[in-house]
């Protein structure tokens, strides 16, 4: 506490808090704001001075009140703390007065659980010791004081939750957290002499003890089960190899410090997250060399960069004020002015014929990639000038039009011609919207554990990833194709509207997990069958599809299968040559389509016989 708090300690005592209960901290660091007792977001916003209350939990366990010598012992447990909002730090470290200060207070539950169920650990409450015990059944453990076994029954609490959530484990984002978190359980579990997938096992007693609290994971028991048992069984392909490399580097480490190589191998080839290695070599007093690492996950962002199709990464360069007015919902052909242009990784005046650039303009009908959609192409024009716009990406607000100038110069301030490709919007849209209609299905016929993990629409095709721990049959996939060309035949207009997050989700509308939205959002419906948050563009009807045909499923990672298919035209054209290719076979065998496959297993049953006399 800083000086000007001496009224708030009078006011603790007038409580009846005993002087000596009470420690000042003060400025413990050598400047002004600089203490233990100094909370703050980050290096910036908003902070103040701030009090913890602890909980002795008596003299019968070591440990000293804070400051004191013995202060990481456990007699002493932080169980509240209170900040006082008061400043806001600038960049440069001034402190200025909040217009508004406020308290902002929280305690851990769990501590306050201890302290009302009489134990010294947050791990000897009812929900830890419950699951700790059915942990050391399920792996054969006999000492429950097991570190293991702690941090194995607080990642299963962890894991579960984050899937009914909808995180998926991959490997990035909020998807590679979990990731993490499960396969440091699983290595635990390893230590602990599990022979066989454990986790998962887990779930049904999470559920009993969490009681109440738990009937979101209840509702999504079976998917959470399967995730956690792929996952794991995943991971334990590549566990053992892993941890035997990760071995033979301990056993020749030097000056206690593991080379940033191996954990970058033991990374990108046996999927050990570094806080994984890191815990192993904990173990051992060893540290790792990170510097080292981030170089080498450095070059594999940079290798990877330069494979890419454009060899300038414009994301770290663009920067513009201002945002572009995008017009596409409703035309494909606007007059718009250059505000700035970008050749070579950096920002220009102007371009000449035959150079490839990035144009940003103040107001545009080019609808910039996000939610899976392409960005669209077409092009710029003026008097003597040619643009062809390949793609259209987003940077920060701007819209940044990808190509090559072909005739003529532009330079900022220029007005042209922004022209789209119609055909292809067209069937963009058209496969935007049926994967509305894929997703309503999906749902419908597999569960609703179903959520969208990431999507493609381009003009072509569509291609859709969605959560899914188990495969799916062809009957279900049968299903799935006909009940999305029922609805594309009940014709249903394609309906938007502008609302609030809050309405917007009263009335229906799925949300993605993780996508930020705000305070209006774009609703998109088709009948009774289909409501979703979407900024794409659209059809007008769900008739205008014509017809959907799926062409492939299979997984893509655990727990997450991948749907492509055609639409319109494409598809008509994707069954014609079916058509043509069994035409074609049956020709071979001398049948008719209808006998096809009757000829076939013939053919198949004589050549077996054949080879089996002659011994081929």
């Amino acid at each position: 506490m800083k000086p000007t708090t001496k009224p708030i300690i009078s006011g603790i005592k007038e409580v009846g808090v005993p002087a000596e209960r009470i420690i000042r901290i003060g400025d413990n660091k050598g400047a002004p704001y600089a203490s233990d007792n100094f909370w703050a977001m980050g290096d910036t916003g908003p902070c103040g001075p701030c009090t913890e209350i602890f909980y002795d939990h008596g003299d019968h366990i070591w440990g000293g009140p804070p400051g004191s010598p013995e202060e990481d012992g456990d007699r002493y447990i932080e169980i509240w703390n209170v900040v006082f909002m008061q400043f806001n730090r600038l960049a440069d470290g001034t402190m200025e007065k909040l217009p508004r200060p406020s308290v902002d207070t929280g305690m851990g539950l769990e501590r306050i659980s201890a302290v009302l169920q009489h134990v010294n650990s947050n791990y000897e409450i009812d929900i830890f010791k419950t699951l700790i015990a059915k942990t050391a059944e399920i792996v054969g453990a006999t000492d429950l004081s097991n570190k293991s076994l702690r941090v194995i029954a607080d990642h299963i609490r962890s894991c579960a939750y984050l899937i009914a959530d909808g995180v998926i484990p991959s490997n990035e984002g909020r998807g590679y957290v979990l990731r993490r978190i499960i396969r440091r359980a699983v290595r635990h579990g390893h230590l602990l002499g599990a022979k066989e997938s454990f986790f998962y096992k887990l779930v049904p007693t999470l559920i009993e003890v969490m009681a109440e609290a738990g009937k979101d994971v209840k509702a999504k028991q079976t998917n959470v089960e399967k995730l956690l048992r792929l996952e794991e069984e995943q991971f334990a392909r590549t566990l053992e190899r892993g941890l035997s490399l990760l071995d033979e580097a301990l056993a020749q480490v030097k000056d206690d410090v593991l080379s940033g190589e191996v954990a970058f191998k033991l990374y990108d080839t046996y999927g050990f997250p570094l806080d994984l290695t890191a815990d192993v070599c904990r173990e051992r007093n060893i540290t790792i060399d990170e510097q080292a690492f981030d170089r080498e996950m450095e070059a594999q962002r940079t290798r990877a960069q330069a494979a890419s199709q454009f060899g300038v990464d414009y994301n770290s360069v663009i920067r513009v004020d201002g945002e572009t007015k995008f017009e596409g919902y409703t035309e494909v052909e606007s007059q718009a002015k250059i505000t700035a242009l970008f050749y070579d990784g950096k920002s220009v005046e102007s371009i000449e014929a035959g150079q490839s650039a990035v144009v940003i303009l103040e107001n545009t009908p080019f609808y910039a990639e996000s939610g899976g959609q392409i960005g669209d192409s077409g092009y710029l024009s003026a008097q003597g000038v040619t643009f062809n716009v390949k793609d259209t990406q987003k940077y920060g607000q701007v819209f940044g039009h990808i190509g090559e100038l072909t005739q003529g110069s532009l330079k900022v301030g220029q007005s042209v011609n922004a022209i789209v490709d119609a055909k292809r919007r067209h069937n963009t849209s058209l496969n935007h919207s049926a994967t509305h209609l894929l997703h309503a299905a999906l749902r419908q016929i597999l569960g609703l554990h179903v959520v969208q993990k990431g999507s493609l629409v381009s003009d072509k095709a569509l291609r859709f990833d969605f959560a899914q721990p188990e495969a799916i049959t062809k009957e279900q996939l049968s299903e799935i194709e006909t009940l999305v060309n029922q609805k594309i035949r009940a014709n249903f207009p394609v309906q938007t509207d502008i609302m609030d997050i809050d309405s917007a989700k009263a009335k229906g509308a799925m949300a993605l997990f993780g996508e930020k939205y705000g305070d209006k959002v774009r609703v998109l419906t088709m009948g009774d069958f289909s409501i979703e948050l979407c900024g794409g563009i659209h059809a007008k009807r769900t008739g205008d599809i014509g017809l959907f045909k799926i062409i492939t499923e299979n997984a893509v990672a655990a727990g997450i299968r991948r749907i492509e298919a055609v639409t319109g035209q494409n598809a008509i054209d994707w069954l014609h040559n079916q058509q043509r290719i069994l035409t074609q076979s049956a020709d071979l065998l001398k049948s008719d389509v209808n006998t096809l496959v009757e000829k076939s297993n013939n053919f198949k049953t004589k050549r077996r016989k054949w080879k089996k006399n002659y011994k081929v």
